[in-house]
């Protein structure tokens, strides 16, 4: 329910071009994966220096699941770059400028609270669970559900602001981290609630 803001410590933001955008997710259309492709392809269109990248572990055993060759086919037409998968994902959110999660439903992602953790500007749909951790506006964006046309107009935001500006965004995602989602906060937190509890009984 919390992050670890010591393990995911905020890495000095990318001052390069082009800007990358990276999902992490299973690859399940359910986690927004064809949206963010098709939103790529509408960006590659007027920025094709963009990049797009996929993390996450595919083949997963899912009626939703995408398959190899549908991945192959997004590289071969260059819309994205797929990475693979990895147990360490801090090199990938560092070499990112934000980190995205179109997903149709969560419950709190923990995608989201690393990147955040890192200092990462976050894109997500606005369902339970990502509205909680993205602060529209302010640490990042919220778009539409299954809407990739949305998705795009939220990724172009993130283009047209300053590297200066994308990084403050990312600061007050840290900050809200370490505030509300810190896992020693949480854990007290439920300390306390479990000895309240055993108190009245």
């Amino acid at each position: 329910t919390g992050i670890d803001t010591d393990h995911f410590q905020i890495s000095p933001y990318p001052e390069k071009n082009p800007v990358i955008f990276l999902l992490i997710a299973r690859m399940l259309w359910d986690k927004g994966v064809g949206e963010f492709v098709e939103a790529a392809r509408q960006i590659k269109s007027a920025f094709s220096d963009v990049r797009f990248q996929l993390l996450g572990f595919l083949g997963v055993s899912n009626r939703t699941a995408i398959s190899h060759q549908q991945i192959q086919v997004w590289e071969v037409q260059g819309i994205i770059e797929y990475l693979g998968e990895t147990d360490d994902v801090r090199p990938y959110i560092a070499d990112a400028d934000c980190v995205v999660l179109p997903s149709y439903r969560e419950g709190l992602p923990r995608t989201l609270l690393e990147a955040a953790s890192m200092g990462r500007p976050i894109i997500a749909t606005d369902v339970t669970g990502c509205r909680e951790v993205v602060e529209h506006g302010v640490n990042g964006y919220l778009c539409k559900e299954k809407d990739a046309n949305d998705l795009a107009e939220k990724m172009r935001d993130v283009i047209k602001l300053s590297c200066h500006d994308r990084k403050k965004m990312g600061l007050k995602g840290r900050k809200k981290m370490e505030d509300n989602f810190n896992e020693k906060i949480i854990v007290e937190k439920i300390v306390n609630r479990i000895e309240n509890v055993l108190n009245v009984a």
